[in-house]
């Protein structure tokens, strides 16, 4: 005789939603890949859970009105964020999950390490007057459609000796600008936008094409380096600091990339919390579940004892 599973109580199927809910919140704190993108994340959320709320105690109106808002705020961040679930869809489809979460948790690099790979690459490069153009991304990831030409995709661990290679005289893509991501080389190559502001006549296309990406991107910096003098300069939102020295450079990176470094870490943390909700859901959902299912079979077993 098959006992009823009598045990799936209003009161667990309220624990596994809320269980769900998190799980679902967590892959979606996965996806966001920067710190100013996480608030509207959290802002989809607060909304949901005001949705719920207003449903419990019977408000139709402000449901109505709130259920319009999700369904909109969701659409506006699959555009949004139509780079990041295109990769997550991707790696849903090859079954890399497990692989993601792995490595979302050993992919940081210390700022410190990277600049220091970025700096040294730039005084060699100063040093034998090569011209080179370094975008760094700060706070938010560019995206294809703001560059008007993107370049070679090369999706390469930063190394001094691989930038150096790239700007080199000989190569196809030392006219082009390098865009730089996190601890990577995403692509090279790239022709930026001119300044359309009223400039020096020392300045020439680089340092221009440094301006002009710094103002239609104002979340990016821009390294230069000059074929003609080998001086360094540093655009942001359409500035250029100039001249610079190496160790100069380094401080004002590692100024920079520090707040950027503690907003991740800001939201690593938040991540890692997310997580040992969902493990502890799981683990009170599997003590109801055992705990419900042998009060069931017991009760199963003691009507089976009676004559």
């Amino acid at each position: 005789m098959t006992p009823n599973p009598q045990w799936l109580t209003p009161f667990l199927l309220s624990t596994l939603d809320l269980f769900l809910v998190l799980v679902i919140t967590y892959f979606l704190l996965m996806v966001v890949s920067e710190g100013k993108t996480l608030w509207m994340v959290r802002g989809l959320v607060l909304l949901m859970g005001a949705t719920v709320l207003t449903q419990r105690l019977g408000l139709r109106m402000l449901t109505f009105v709130l259920e319009k808002l999700v369904l909109g705020s969701a659409v506006a961040m699959a555009v949004i964020f139509q780079t990041d679930l295109r990769r997550f869809l991707e790696r849903l489809g090859r079954g890399n999950i497990l692989q993601m979460l792995q490595n979302s948790h050993h992919s940081e690099t210390k700022p410190d390490a990277i600049i220091d790979e970025i700096v040294d690459a730039v005084r060699e490069l100063s040093q034998r007057r090569v011209g080179a153009l370094i975008v760094m991304e700060t706070n938010e990831p560019i995206e294809a459609g703001e560059i008007p030409v993107p370049g070679v995709e090369i999706n390469a661990n930063i190394s001094k000796e691989l930038l150096q290679t790239i700007f080199q005289p000989t190569t196809l893509l030392h006219d082009g600008a390098v865009l730089i991501r996190n601890s990577q080389i995403v692509s090279a190559g790239m022709i930026l936008p001119l300044s359309q502001r009223s400039a020096s006549r020392q300045l020439g296309t680089r340092h221009r094409a440094a301006m002009g990406v710094t103002e239609q991107i104002p979340y990016c910096l821009c390294i230069v380096v000059s074929e003609e003098t080998g001086s360094i300069s540093l655009a942001e939102k359409g500035v250029l600091n100039r001249p610079l020295t190496s160790n100069k450079l380094r401080e004002i990176l590692l100024e920079k990339f520090g707040v950027v470094a503690e907003e991740r870490s800001a939201k690593s943390g938040l991540r890692s919390f997310n997580r040992q909700l969902v493990q502890r859901g799981a683990g009170v959902i599997q003590r109801l579940v055992d705990r419900f299912q042998k009060k069931s079979s017991k009760n199963a077993s003691d009507r089976q004892d009676i004559p």
